[in-house]
């Protein structure tokens, strides 16, 4: 392909399959090629690196290459995925097929084979995304749940408007539980709606914009592209925060749309100007919110206050569950011009004359 390298993932437990096929498709191919021998190991790369094809084999452990076709449509909607098999099996084929494979390779594999047509559907597949590009979303949260809390159900709708969403959280969170943990719930979170994650490992509580931060924004953000970007409100009790806050505004100073989200600790300088309507999205939110077990506890994360928050700020939209915004910028909207679900996030924004 002309355009930038080719990025592959290969999901495959032998040794010198995997060897083989990543050999192949680098040296000849030029490709960037990753291997990992199982199917959560590849949901796991998925969330967090942007991809051009999926190779994977149906025998794997744990689950097999069949079920990870279905969870990859979700995970990763678009990326094209081709099923391998030592077993030349009719029955096989259909099946894959039937699921949504790209394609069917029956093993041993021939190497001009392998690049041809690994070559060929990847660059169908970056041209199919590309004929239905919407818009590219980065949402910007301090710690874990911060993004979820906020814009959870905009974020819902943004994906079923067949937009690109990735989440970058700054910290571990570690002031709130075990890091580990609180990584693996985020991944979850971020799963529900197919969003890339980035998580950082900024100290909890000690979030500076002159201390790294705003270049690591600048990182991500020259990776996603995005054209809309959300992040936390500098009318906030909390420090970091308000620092992420500072730090967006200087590092996404190109993006054309920026909004600010409403956190629980939000002080009542809170005002925004754009309220988004949620309806039919506030259950996914909730899905996400559950991924956060270890927060379970806190009050802000039950699920009637949820609702009735998002039922609340729908005094100032229309429908009946709306999250809010103050907008900083924008660009013809939150959301980009289009139809379904994209309409509903373009058009159920409206402007507030004096805020709330």
């Amino acid at each position: 392909m002309a355009d930038a390298q080719v990025n592959v993932l290969v999901v495959e437990d032998d040794a010198d399959t995997a060897l083989f096929v990543r050999t192949v498709l680098e040296r000849r191919a030029g490709m960037s090629v990753t291997v990992v021998g199982d199917a959560m190991s590849a949901l796991a790369h998925v969330a967090t690196h942007a991809l051009d094809l999926v190779l994977t084999d149906i025998q794997l452990p744990g689950m097999s290459g069949l079920e990870l076709l279905g969870e990859l449509r979700s995970a990763a909607p678009g990326v094209p995925v081709v099923v391998m098999t030592a077993f030349a099996s009719v029955d096989y084929a259909v099946d894959a097929l039937q699921r949504e494979a790209d394609d069917f390779l029956v093993k041993p594999l021939s190497a001009a084979d392998l690049v041809e047509r690994a070559t060929r559907i990847a660059e169908r597949g970056r041209a199919r995304r590309e004929a239905h590009q919407g818009a590219v979303v980065l949402a910007v949260g301090a710690h874990p749940d911060d993004v979820e809390i906020g814009v959870g159900a905009t974020l819902a709708a943004h994906r079923d408007a067949g937009d690109t969403i990735a989440v970058l959280t700054l910290s571990g969170g570690a002031v709130g539980g075990d890091t580990d943990e609180r990584h693996g719930e985020a991944l979850a979170a971020a799963a529900v709606v197919g969003a890339r994650l980035f998580l950082l490992d900024f100290a909890d509580t000690h979030l500076d914009p002159a201390a790294g931060l705003i270049t690591a924004i600048e990182e991500t953000i020259a990776q996603v592209r995005p054209t809309i970007v959300y992040t936390h409100s500098e009318h906030d009790r909390h420090q970091d925060h308000r620092a992420t806050h500072r730090a967006v505004q200087v590092a996404a100073r190109q993006v054309p749309t920026l909004g600010c989200f409403q956190s629980p600790s939000a002080t009542v300088d809170f005002r925004p100007t754009r309220f988004v309507t949620v309806d039919g999205y506030v259950d996914t939110k909730l899905e996400m919110l559950a991924a956060f077990a270890s927060q379970a506890h806190r009050a802000y994360m039950a699920p009637d206050l949820v609702r009735a928050t998002a039922r609340y700020w729908a005094r100032f939209g229309t429908g009946t569950f709306v999250e809010p915004l103050e907008m900083v910028r924008t660009a013809g909207g939150v959301g980009a011009t289009g139809s379904g679900a994209r309409a509903q996030v373009e058009h159920g924004v409206h402007e507030g004359s004096e805020g709330a």
